[in-house]
């Protein structure tokens, strides 16, 4: 019987299985709903169903009947804890690595090169890997004590030089009038009490960080200085990596994930802060990076075939 290998990349939004053989072709892939609040109410049994399902489609797709594989690796978005015993319920392995979705989208980005990713969605983190197999990492301290330039950040910088304007101590900023007009607040202040409130969750008020950008396109200068003070953190967190992993003079793979990039403005700000490096965006997905540290694993270094659209 073939060998089989598997990736799998557990997110807030959705969770996807590659399945691989042994020369690196995907012959099976599946997706399913988010898988990492194993804690939560009803948490065990949606995280169950999440990667039984998508495993289950991608062993449909592949012709196997069985949950088994030569190596697999899992990484989830809100890290591996509380979450192997429950992998180990669904699929055996000769070897077995679950880890956090971080690592994966590393391993992605860079195609399994040494390199490093800085990840800008709602927080922020970033994680290098160098030839010797050494890792480091910055950030990810969570909303109260880092997540620097994330999207969630950027939304609470903007409203808070709102609200300093509205109570006379700040500069105008067209930031306010946007902000209540895409949430329906009367005010400033009442739009902060909101944003204190169980149904506005920091994914929710991470979404208006693209108005943010606007402003500053328009010209806005507290929204450019908040635009900017952003590129500059993010900038930080991969400059910190790059110094513990790679020597000045070495030609570094750097590259970036996250909704926070989509702002061109921001990522050319970013992108300065490593001139002569190697700057790309992702090669691969977060699942095909999954794929590649599980033939890490085995010792195998195959180039990937067949992979589906949204991991390439």
């Amino acid at each position: 019987m073939a060998r089989l290998f598997l990736g799998v990349d557990g997110g807030q939004s959705s969770t996807t299985a590659l399945i691989g053989d042994e020369t690196g072709r995907v012959v099976g892939f599946g997706r399913g709903g988010p898988c990492n609040h194993v804690r939560a109410s009803e948490g065990r049994a949606k995280f169950l169903n999440a990667i039984g399902g998508c495993v289950r489609s991608a062993l449909d797709q592949a012709g196997v009947g069985e949950a088994r594989f030569a190596s697999a690796c899992l990484g989830f978005s809100g890290g591996p804890a509380d979450k192997e015993a429950l992998v180990r319920e669904l699929l055996s392995a000769g070897r077995l690595n679950v880890t956090n979705d971080a690592v994966v989208a590393l391993a992605g980005a860079c195609a399994g090169e040494p390199g490093l990713i800085v990840i800008a969605g709602t927080g922020s983190i970033s994680l290098g890997r160098n030839a010797a197999g050494e890792t480091a990492r910055a950030g990810g301290w969570g909303y109260v004590f880092g997540d620097e330039g994330g999207a969630f950040d950027i939304v609470r910088q903007a409203l808070r030089a709102a609200l300093r304007f509205e109570e006379g101590w700040g500069e105008p900023t067209a930031l306010r009038a946007l902000l209540l007009e895409a949430t329906g607040a009367a005010d400033a202040n009442e739009l902060m009490h909101r944003f204190y409130m169980a149904d506005w969750p920091r994914s929710r008020v991470a979404t208006f960080a693209p108005l943010v950008d606007q402003a500053a396109a328009d010209g806005d200068e507290a929204a450019s200085d908040v635009i900017g003070r952003a590129a500059a953190e993010l900038g930080l967190l991969g400059r910190a990596v790059r110094r513990r992993l790679f020597g000045d003079q070495e030609r570094v793979r750097v590259s970036y994930i996250g909704g926070v990039f989509r702002s061109g403005r921001l990522l050319t700000a970013f992108a300065r802060h490593f001139a002569g490096d190697r700057f790309d965006a992702p090669e691969y997905g977060p699942a095909a990076g999954a794929l590649i540290e599980a033939y890490r694993a085995e010792g195998l270094r195959p180039v990937l075939e067949n992979l589906p659209e949204f991991e390439k």
